[in-house]
């Protein structure tokens, strides 16, 4: 392993940076945190409308999100891949083209954490809030959200370990992401095949192991600090 480290190292982490395109263990990780920042927004507006009184916002969101959560990102991926060049008029880059297809699948299931955030909040919060003389919209904002997004830190985390192994289905589209470049090679170095994918197997598991503990010890910190219930 660390003769393949030796010789194909810095590809295996940039791809052909800087002689060309981005790509390995840094693409990864960029199109990861890039696909969950992007994915936060739309992820609260769906979960907000999710909860709306008004079924014209709660109906579409509803559908849309069991629509998404229902199909399996491959399926996301490749709606991308044909589609956004219908709607541009050219043909968009794969790591577009993966990245609309996380923000879309992401969001819907980050709308349902939003969802379950605030539902989970005493409802005397918003009535507090309403009886400060605050509109719907400003509680939300500026007393529900806060609140909401504290307790759902966790649940964000462990959200971007999942984007982070959901990155490797860039492969199919040949983004130059980290297990794309580790099949690349594979193919240079037929006689250590079985090294290289134990290092892309311990590059993935050092990755989400490690934010999956961060996610731990996160929510028994903001256990710690919960108020206690009388």
């Amino acid at each position: 392993m660390i003769d393949i480290l030796q010789t194909y190292g810095m590809y295996y982490l940039v791809g052909q940076y800087p002689h060309g395109p981005l790509g390995g263990l840094v693409l990864t990780l960029l199109l990861a945190s890039a696909g969950l920042a992007l994915a936060l927004p739309v992820g609260i507006a769906f979960g907000l409308s999710r909860i709306s009184t008004f079924r014209v916002l709660r109906w579409p969101a509803t559908a849309l999100v069991y629509g998404v959560r229902g199909t399996p990102l491959l399926m996301v991926i490749f709606w991308a891949y044909f589609l956004l060049p219908t709607l541009t008029g050219h043909r968009t880059n794969q790591f577009s083209t993966m990245l609309t297809a996380l923000v879309v699948f992401d969001g819907a299931y980050l709308a349902e954490i939003v969802r379950a955030g605030i539902q989970a909040l005493p409802k005397g919060q918003t009535e507090s809030a309403r009886s400060l003389g605050l509109s719907y919209m400003q509680s939300m904002a500026f007393v529900i959200l806060p609140q909401a997004l504290r307790n759902m830190l966790p649940s964000l985390v462990n959200q971007l370990v999942s984007t982070i192994k959901e990155t490797s289905l860039g492969y199919i589209i040949s983004l130059p992401e980290v297990s794309f470049v580790a099949g690349q090679i594979s193919t240079q170095a037929l006689t250590q095949s079985a090294q290289i994918y134990l290092l892309l197997a311990f590059s993935y598991f050092v990755m989400c192991f490690g934010l999956t503990r961060f996610a731990y010890l996160l929510e028994r910190r903001l256990a710690s600090r919960a108020p206690v219930k009388v």
